[in-house]
């Protein structure tokens, strides 16, 4: 069977498009979070989620003296042996009061998923897990939802009932009934430059998304706006894939479908041809994404539709905990 080359790269078994949600959906996802996902963070991290809040590029805002409740770790050794013995502790800007933005991208390409979620169920479950968290910390946390049809903005609030007003605003974001269009890669960009409106002062983002891009567009428009997102703050990309867009499945012939422009075709899964044409454009857009989060200068928690999200969130915090 011939192989034809697609136009652009956002290529995934054709499935169809998710249900609507369930208005009960959001108090459900929490509980469950919480229990199977926040209870066992708190395990690993023992409740000390520095690191996923504060990034290796944070100013420090003050050492002062030792008060009741303060964190051990929190000690500067060098002043506290230079004042005589009176403990002094770093404190930084952030921990005054964070203000974090939720970025997530419910385009096409996110009704996607061939493990245990789609690409946008794992989006949500990182949403409500990264609300929680913060919630817990007595911060606030917004979010900005986009897809093909548009932006739905949810204004920084506090507590639980604030995850669960995201988690219900953002839950219908990319299943209205929409019409194949060709790929673009201005959505993420427009979503990254309301954002960026919004901050007045260094700010924490989560960016979720599976980062496709129409071929050729190299940069894309979304690598600007998260470097200049992140000349002022605190940015993470959280890039959510499925191991079927990194390895061809040997299904013998499937029909492959881009979900944003609808476009068709045909491949023989077996074919090694095919296979071949399929691992080096895999290989091209792992460079280039690579490439474009590097030039931006953003720290990366990469999540997938294989796994829970506990591994990857544990493992982040660490890093970026090592690196302070």
């Amino acid at each position: 069977m011939l192989f034809r080359r697609p136009k652009v790269s956002r290529i995934t078994v054709s499935l169809p498009p998710p249900g609507p949600p369930s208005p009960d959906l959001p108090a459900e996802l929490l509980r469950k979070l919480e229990f199977k996902v926040l209870k066992r963070l708190d395990g690993l991290l023992f409740g000390d989620y520095t690191g996923f809040f504060y990034g290796p590029s944070l100013d420090l805002a003050e050492v002062r003296e030792y008060q009741p409740g303060d964190e051990v770790r929190r000690i500067d050794w060098n002043v506290t042996a230079r004042s005589g013995g009176r403990i002094h502790v770093r404190q930084y800007r952030e921990e005054r009061e964070v203000t974090a933005w939720l970025v997530l991208d419910f385009t096409a390409s996110m009704n996607f998923g061939t493990r245990r979620a789609l690409k946008r169920e794992v989006a949500l479950e990182f949403a409500a897990t990264a609300s929680a968290i913060i919630a817990r910390h007595g911060d606030k946390v917004g979010a900005v939802g986009f897809s093909e049809q548009g932006l739905r903005i949810i204004p920084p609030g506090s507590g639980r009932k604030q995850t669960l007003r995201i988690l219900h605003a953002l839950q219908g974001v990319g299943l209205e009934p929409r019409r194949p269009q060709p790929p673009s890669q201005d959505d993420l960009f427009r979503a990254l430059e309301q954002v960026s409106k919004r901050l007045k002062r260094r700010a924490l983002v989560f960016v979720v998304s599976d980062f496709l891009s129409p071929e050729g567009s190299e940069p894309p428009a979304w690598a600007l706006g998260l470097r200049r997102l992140a000349y002022k703050h605190d940015v993470v990309a959280v890039w959510v894939s499925d191991p079927a867009e990194r390895e061809l499945p040997k299904a013998g012939e499937l029909r492959l479908r881009d979900p944003e422009s609808g476009e068709e075709l045909w491949v023989d899964t077996s074919d090694p041809h095919v296979r071949a044409a399929y691992a080096r454009l895999v290989e091209q857009r792992g460079v280039a994404l690579a490439r474009d989060l590097r030039a931006a200068r953003v720290d990366l928690l990469p999540l997938s539709t294989a796994q829970d999200i506990v591994e990857p969130i544990f493992k982040f915090t660490l890093r970026r905990r090592g690196h302070r």
